[in-house]
């Protein structure tokens, strides 16, 4: 392999080249790490704010938290604070970092105390690290402060060490964005000491924490959790500086080791034996195999034992990777490089020495080429690690196919006549050129074996029908077997070459229906709007894509049920139930061919997304071994994964259905209360005063006021029955109850009707009412609809002045009959027109709101729309006022006058 092929790999990575740029766009983060609260991460933020202030940095304190220590405070005077927000929160006032302030200040740097911390309800963030990207977000570099108890992939492991389980975290992707990490390390005598001396909490406090928290054991764990966190931040600085900047490593700054997987029987040994390397220098470790195009044609056991394999390397805990290639050796370096690997695992060529000077080795390849990476090459046991297999089941013998090796032998033909042709044109060195292109339409439509078949019948048919003398294989010209030799070379070589790009163009078409196949399945999820559609999708897509058997389940009341399968299937035994609740309890796979529970008859695999498992896909087939491929076990995360994220987002849109709904029950239940408690108790305080100073002072009392006293019982006791009518009507439309009884009715008379209800309310007004005597007649319910007008006249007269007009209207417009009542009053504010029928809704003026329910238009709206009919309110155009305007149907046919009364 020429060293230029390898300087061709050289390039910058542009995931690196896109970080690197997006880092230049906003500010620089440093964080401060430590391993316990007290070992002077504060202190030693502050100490470097002053050192970039003296630089002549502008340099702001955004929140410190000093905690009393004297050294601190000390440190704080002379920077500028940005004041604290205050918060109320359950009437306590709360002071917060305040970020709007921050950012109206745009200073060069800013220092930001204790990253984890729970901001109070009523911020803008709930994290202050969220405040902090947002800083980022404005150019503004920001220095901060974060114990190792905080950091959200480590929260298990301090609980288990400490007992104490940490509620404030921080993502581990703040850590791995930060552009800088300065760990801030103190033994744990020293610690201790400082507990001991109060320089970090009160004696009292301090001598619990040290009996508990701060006990030696657990400082010490702390202290290397810390710094193995900061030993990889570190690792991958150094790998990202590698990647966008284009050096060639390895830079042995620290051991990567990378084992590299076919479908060789000594692939177990390679694993274990890179995991034993990488314990040796604790190092992290990668499995690699390539895909290279003679990989689809390999048999069946052979795929089986490399998919075991790759198995092996995840539950040995290391990562693995599968990669295209056409040149294996050349990716196994590039790949080295690019990720900085220091060691490469391969294992010793199985294949004859003649073969591999023929062919080509690429642990040879590795070894020459691989520079300053060591390479290490283990012959291993062959049969090491080999996958238990039951009792092989009977295969049919592979049938020989005679039709491509038919259509060699045509090409072939059809060259022997082109050579006769052509015989007494051209020199019969030239008619070899005929033949070689039988031979390559043979391996493009056949293959190599065709190809193969296609060279020697082609150096046979040559010979013995132009090579003198004719029609015999005798060679009289040496010249001539030379020749002869060279072609079926060439030939053999030439068809080797066509079958080759014949794989790679059959795996990239492959590869493209495959990418076609899941851009359509994802196009299919984002247009599916339930979850149902979603489950059948999926359990097709991977059916018809994995040939497989699907069934998915997804919990339900605690437990996990099946609701989706392709074939359709909703039966599972004892031992399929227990293997797919216990996938999803543990987020791992089950059944068939897993660690646990291999007893059942189908292989569980969790549907993943970032918070938790959704479900768990269960596939089975009728093949013998491992259920998947290597390649499969991709295309089936991919599909799954697409599949978790759809389900999630029908789950969190349903969730933000049920939060609406349960929020505007709650407003309803408030304003409901709101107005029960305002509308009920002042008719009956009015009532109950009346009727009690009747009670004690009834003969004392003169005839004019004793009536004017029974007036306002009876008035305030109509308010009342109004009220809990509203309510009742309301309760009915709510219910779908409301059934009108139609009748047929002039208008003009509910009219009437309506305005002698509402006489009293409108005794202040003047009424104005124009209904043509030849307008046709409604169908309608004529107690609802009087309801209707008079909840609509009892509105006018409340929001309209008095000694103003209330007109009434009606005509007919085409097949309808509109019926209008407008008021002089204030008119209705634009963005209310919409919500003006909604329950409890009232119109605010100010801050005056009118006395009343809230329900009479909303009623008004219920009625109409169950007679069919609708409601439109409106402001006046002419001046001030509000219209509301109802139309109906007019009636298809029209009662003889006399039969209604």
């Amino acid at each position: 392999m020429p060293d230029d092929s390898r300087e061709s790999e050289n390039r910058p990575s542009p995931d690196a080249l896109l970080e690197h740029a997006e880092r230049e766009a906003r500010g620089r983060l440093k964080i401060f790490l430590g391993a316990a609260p007290g070992v002077g991460k504060t202190y030693e933020m502050l100490m470097s704010g002053r050192a970039r202030r003296a630089d002549g940095l502008d340099v702001v304190i955004g929140v410190v938290e000093t905690h009393g220590r004297q050294e601190t405070e000390a440190l704080v005077e002379g920077f500028e604070i940005v004041p604290r927000k205050a918060i109320d929160y359950r009437g306590q006032q709360l002071d917060e970092m305040d970020l709007d302030a921050i950012l109206a200040r745009r200073p060069a740097l800013v220092l930001v105390d204790e990253l984890a911390h729970t901001n109070a309800a009523g911020s803008r963030h709930p994290k202050r690290y969220m405040d902090v990207q947002e800083i980022l977000g404005q150019g503004i570099d920001v220095y901060s402060t974060l114990n190792i108890q905080h950091v959200e992939s480590l929260n298990d492991v301090v609980a288990q060490i400490t007992r104490v389980r940490v509620r404030e975290t921080v993502p581990d992707s703040i850590i791995d964005r930060a552009d800088d990490v300065e760990i801030i390390d103190i033994t744990p005598d020293d610690l201790i000491k400082r507990l001991n001396d109060g320089k970090v909490y009160v004696p009292q406090t301090a001598r619990r924490a040290i009996e508990n928290y701060f006990s030696p054991g657990n400082l010490t764990a702390l202290r290397e959790l810390a710094l193995r966190r900061t030993a990889q931040r570190v690792d991958e600085q150094l790998l990202n500086h590698m990647q966008a900047h284009a050096i060639s490593g390895p830079w042995a700054a620290g051991d990567r080791v990378l084992v590299c997987l076919d479908h060789g029987r000594n692939g177990a040994s390679l694993v274990r034996y890179a995991r034993r390397q990488a314990d040796r220098l604790r190092a992290p470790w990668v499995a690699l195999h390539l895909e290279t195009p003679q990989s689809v044609n390999l048999p069946e056991q052979d795929k089986d034992r490399l998919a075991a394999n790759m198995r092996l390397a995840e539950q040995l805990g290391g990562e693995t990777v599968t990669l295209p290639a056409l040149q294996p050796s050349r990716e196994i370096i590039a790949y080295a490089n690019a990720n900085n690997f220091t060691h490469i695992v391969v294992g010793r060529p199985a294949r004859p020495r003649w073969r591999q000077i023929l062919q080509g080795s690429v642990t040879y390849d590795l070894i020459r080429y691989a520079g300053d990476i060591s390479v290490h090459v283990i012959s291993g046991d062959a049969k090491e690690g080999e996958p238990k297999r039951g009792l092989k089941a009977a295969q049919l013998p592979k049938t020989f196919r005679f039709k491509p090796y038919v259509k060699s032998t045509v090409f072939v033909a059809l060259a022997i006549i082109a050579g006769a042709a052509l015989d007494q044109t051209l020199d019969v060195r030239n008619l070899a050129l005929v033949f070689l292109m039988a031979v390559l339409a043979a391996a493009v439509r056949g293959g190599l074996g065709q190809g193969l078949y296609a060279s020697l019948l082609s150096a046979l048919s040559f010979n013995f029908f132009f090579l003198e003398p004719r029609y015999t294989f005798t060679v009289s010209d040496p010249e001539s077997v030379i020749a002869l030799i060279f072609f079926l070379g060439v030939a053999v070589v030439a068809s080797n070459l066509t079958a080759a790009v014949q794989r790679q163009a059959a795996a990239a078409r492959r590869r493209a229906r495959t990418t076609e196949d899941l851009y359509l399945f994802s196009k299919k999820l984002a247009g599916t709007g339930t979850l149902d559609d979603v489950l059948w999708a999926t359990a097709f897509q991977i059916a018809s894509m994995l040939k497989v058997r699907v069934v998915i389940l997804l919990p339900e009341n605690g437990s996990i049920a099946v609701k989706a399968g392709y074939p359709p299937d909703d039966t599972l035994v004892d031992a399929d139930i227990a293997a797919a609740k216990w996938a999803w309890e543990h987020n791992r796979p089950a059944g068939r061919a897993a660690d646990t529970l291999p007893g059942a008859k189908r292989l569980y695999l969790p549907m993943r997304t970032g918070r938790e498992a959704v479900g768990v896909i269960g596939l089975d087939n009728d093949k013998q071994g491992p259920l998947l491929t290597p390649e499969q076990q991709r295309l089936f995360d991919a599909l799954a994964d697409q599949a978790a994220l759809a389900i999630e987002r029908i789950q969190l849109v349903s969730d933000v259905d049920k939060a609406k709904l349960a929020a505007e029950t709650d407003r309803l239940r408030t304003a409901l209360l709101t107005s029960i408690s305002h509308d009920l108790k002042t008719p009956l305080a009015a009532i109950m005063g009346s009727a009690g100073t009747l009670k004690d002072f009834g003969a004392d009392i003169p005839e004019e006021a004793r009536a004017e006293l029974l007036t306002s019982v009876v008035d305030e006791s109509e308010r009342l029955n109004r009220f809990i009518s509203n309510l009742l009507d309301m309760t009915r439309i709510g219910s779908g109850a409301t059934e009108p009884n139609y009748a047929f009715h002039f208008a003009g008379d509910i009219v009437g009707t309506a305005l002698s209800r509402a006489a009293k309310i409108a005794s202040g007004h003047r009424l104005s009412v124009n209904i043509p005597a030849d307008m046709p007649m409604l169908k309608v319910d004529p107690v609802l609809f009087e309801q209707v007008l008079f909840n609509l006249i009892d509105n006018a007269a409340k929001y309209a002045p008095d000694e103003t007009v209330i007109d009434i209207r009606g005509w007919q417009d085409g097949d309808s009959i509109l019926i209008s009542v407008m008021d002089e009053g204030p008119g209705i504010p634009r963005d209310d027109l919409e919500r003006i029928f909604d329950s409890f809704y009232r119109v605010r003026k100010g801050d005056h709101v009118r006395a009343g329910t809230g329900l009479g238009l909303s009623i008004c709206r219920g009625f109409i729309e169950a007679m069919g009919g609708t409601i439109r309110a409106a402001n006046r155009s002419d001046r001030a006022g509000a219209i509301f305007t109802i139309r109906m149907p007019v009636p298809a046919e029209m009662p003889v006058l006399g039969e209604q009364e």
